[in-house]
């Protein structure tokens, strides 16, 4: 890489990574192409920046393609509708045959055409229009001495910089994941187990008058006074592969809420939302239930709440895969008979007004949170006020 090239390429990286807050999503390890992302900057969600000597045409053509798959593949892990991505490329010389028409019009994924790329090329002769260009995405930020040589200490200054803030990002995000180590999943999931031989041992857990007993979800008592009933149906299963299911929901879904939230903002998530759940199935269905399925959901709730607050890391890792889980799971419901549809969804909302009234950890709101708070309390008083009076 050329001294002009190497200078621009990493007095460009720091600009991303440190003043426009862009994180690196991939990177060779000749360090000479890195993938750069930052979903709030509509006309440059993705930035690839690569140096390669362009020597033909067709080699920078074969690039547009190769970008225009990494493209479409990073569209669909985020669930973007549409997708653009600067396919930003340095090179001592342009092609030395045609090749204009890459730089005038953008490229398009063939299946769909949701994805598009744009090329900037940074070469002798194109430093001028290619400055414009990509001051054009960030205006005001780039001035021309910005695209001025730079000495060598310089460039190491700024490859330097660039990578220790990069890294240092990466450590905080997964610092986000890991608030603290699980205790109540686990807990619950011992209490749960526990129950349900209990259930077993006293009449079977699919008997009904065992169930009541033990203080399942039964609408005739709760209007008698029974309140606890909201809570202890949380407990219960009805059949060992409810227990089974809900279990391993548990154990992969609830812990990893904990690590998020921390263990007693994961408590209070939990609880309410399996509250919130028997409420909803108090108001809406007549039969008796049980089961943790509306604290499981809340759970979900949880993490689509982690995604409001945290966009970018929640469809970077999980958010497809939460979201479609959602959707199956609500869809499972509806179409199956004897699923207690109405816990989950109020299992769901729950969950996600709970974790908007505690918030997640080392960040606080208190005008939002006291706003989540107030919505979970009208929520928990309509119901109830709906339950007893009907």
């Amino acid at each position: 890489m050329g001294s002009y090239e190497n200078n621009l390429f990493w007095k460009l990286a720091y600009f991303l990574i440190v003043e426009q807050d862009y994180r690196i999503v991939r990177m060779e390890e000749n360090y000479q192409e890195i993938l750069f992302e930052n979903l709030s900057n509509k006309p440059a969600q993705i930035i690839r920046m690569a140096y390669s000597e362009l020597d033909w045409s067709s080699k920078m053509r074969r690039d547009i393609e190769r970008v225009l798959t990494v493209g479409e593949s990073i569209r669909k892990q985020l669930g973007k509708r549409e997708l653009t991505v600067v396919n930003l490329c340095l090179s001592p010389y342009p092609p030395v045959d045609e090749y204009e028409t890459y730089l005038k019009e953008p490229a398009y994924f063939p299946k769909g055409g949701r994805t598009k790329v744009i090329s900037i090329l940074f070469s002798e002769g194109h430093k001028h229009e290619a400055a414009k260009s990509l001051s054009g995405l960030f205006p005001g930020d780039l001035e021309a001495a910005f695209f001025e040589p730079g000495s060598e200490e310089e460039t190491a200054a700024y490859r330097r910089a660039a990578l220790v803030h990069s890294v240092k990002k990466s450590e905080e995000e997964k610092k986000v994941f890991h608030a603290s180590a699980p205790f109540f999943s686990y807990l619950f999931i011992a209490v749960q187990i526990i129950v349900f031989f209990l259930l077993e041992l006293s009449g079977g857990s699919t008997n009904s008058a065992t169930l009541i007993y033990f203080g399942a979800k039964y609408n005739p008592l709760i209007l008698e006074g029974e309140w606890w009933r909201f809570i202890t149906p949380v407990f219960l299963h009805i059949g060992f592969l409810h227990l089974l299911m809900n279990t391993f929901a548990l154990y992969f879904l609830g812990t990893a809420v904990e690590k998020i939230y921390g263990r007693f903002r994961f408590l209070f998530i939990y609880l309410f939302a399996g509250f919130a759940g028997t409420l909803a199935s108090f108001v809406i269905s007549p039969s008796l239930s049980a089961g943790a399925s509306g604290a499981i959901f809340g759970c979900f709730g949880a993490l689509l709440y982690f995604g409001v607050i945290y966009p970018r890391l929640f469809f970077r890792t999980m958010g497809m895969n939460i979201i479609v889980l959602i959707v199956i799971n609500l869809v499972f419901g509806f179409s199956m008979p004897g699923i207690d549809n109405a816990g989950h969804i109020g299992g769901l909302i729950g969950g996600f007004l709970a974790a908007g009234a505690v918030h997640v950890p080392a960040k606080t709101k208190p005008l939002m949170q006291l706003a989540f708070l107030a919505a979970a309390l009208l929520l928990t008083m309509g119901g109830l006020y709906i339950g007893f009076s009907v």
